[in-house]
């Protein structure tokens, strides 16, 4: 591991898990999608169950179905068990490269559980639908269907409508982005936007792009982003490339210091800042992009008490604050 960035020993231990563990599994790399997921599926949940702490006590988790661009969709719903009456609510995007990844995975269950805990937002996670089957915009366009039926049923399903935001991590920062560009553009305001690792250029982007993707087992990930944009134009389809960011809901946006993905997150939290959209940027230092799962090292867990406090603060305010754009590199 003498190519890889000065990296923490769990992060270390993972990374060596993660290539251990695909060289075992069949499926891995193989052509056909549906192998690729199951390997891919396989090798995260035995990640999470050696690296990821449990699901918190003092959670009520059910499932629910929402309204997609195609059909109801199947979601999860996080609440704190002792929460009364409606409850600020971030609709939340599952990472997975476009092509993979479920709200069931083990590592998904646990963080959204954590965070709903400890944020005291009410997060439902959805199953959006995947590429190469369904490229863009099929996903963006289950988004904004979730997001107009949390608003019609916001008394049944506990969720304060005005208090109503958007999240997504990896791949679902992407659909994420691009879902509050539409709910900007059809005028319906979202309370906030959490952009966690976020893709928000599809293409090269940066000197990080080439410079860290061993650490963040992205080499030969360029084929992920062919299969979501299926010819489609980055201005439709890439956050960053979007014509106008005006008007857009506030912004979290967290990027990993050692992240092929971070210059491009870096560059969408300026370019949010210069259209006048409160945005707060904190890069997560040590951090390589999957690494914020690793919540049995305390740089995984800094990362997520951050964000939990961050996310609390966004939301118990429904209006837009002055412009706050901070960088902020932890240990």
């Amino acid at each position: 591991m003498n190519d890889l960035p000065p990296l923490d020993r769990p992060v270390l231990d993972w990374i060596r898990r993660a290539e251990e563990l695909s060289a075992s599994l069949p499926g891995t790399g193989s052509d056909d999608v549906v192998a690729r997921r199951r390997a891919a599926r396989e090798l995260s949940d035995r990640l999470a169950l050696e690296f990821t702490d449990p699901v918190p006590a003092g959670m009520d988790v059910d499932e629910l179905h929402l309204a997609g661009g195609d059909g109801p969709r199947r979601a999860r719903r996080f609440r704190p068990t002792d929460a009364v009456g409606p409850l600020p609510t971030m609709l939340w995007l599952h990472g997975g490269g476009w092509i993979g990844g479920t709200i069931d995975e083990i590592v998904n269950e646990r963080i959204c559980a954590d965070r709903a805990l400890r944020s005291g937002v009410q997060i439902v996670s959805l199953e959006y639908r995947l590429a190469p089957e369904h490229p863009f915009p099929a996903a963006v366009d289950d988004a904004v269907a979730a997001l107009a039926d949390l608003r019609t049923r916001a008394d049944e399903l506990g969720v304060d409508s005005a208090a109503l935001g958007i999240g997504g991590n990896s791949a679902g920062a992407t659909i994420a982005a691009s879902a509050a560009l539409r709910e900007r553009d059809a005028g319906h305001p979202l309370a906030h936007q959490a952009l966690e690792v976020l893709p928000a250029a599809l293409r090269p982007f940066g000197e990080s792009f080439d410079r860290y993707r061993r650490a963040s087992g992205m080499i030969g990930a360029e084929h992920l982003t062919d299969a979501y944009l299926d010819g489609a134009p980055l201005s439709a389809a890439s956050p960053l490339d979007a014509s106008d960011h005006r008007g857009l809901a506030p912004a979290l946006i967290f990027a990993a210091e050692f992240d092929p993905l971070r210059d491009g997150a870096v560059a969408y939290a300026r370019t949010l800042d210069a259209a006048d959209v409160p945005v707060v940027l904190h890069i997560g230092a040590g951090h390589v992009h999957g690494s914020p799962g690793i919540t049995i090292w305390q740089g995984a867990r800094d990362w997520h008490d951050l964000f939990a406090t961050e996310l609390a603060a966004a939301y118990a305010v429904t209006t837009a604050d002055p412009i706050t754009t901070r960088t902020v590199w932890r240990r």
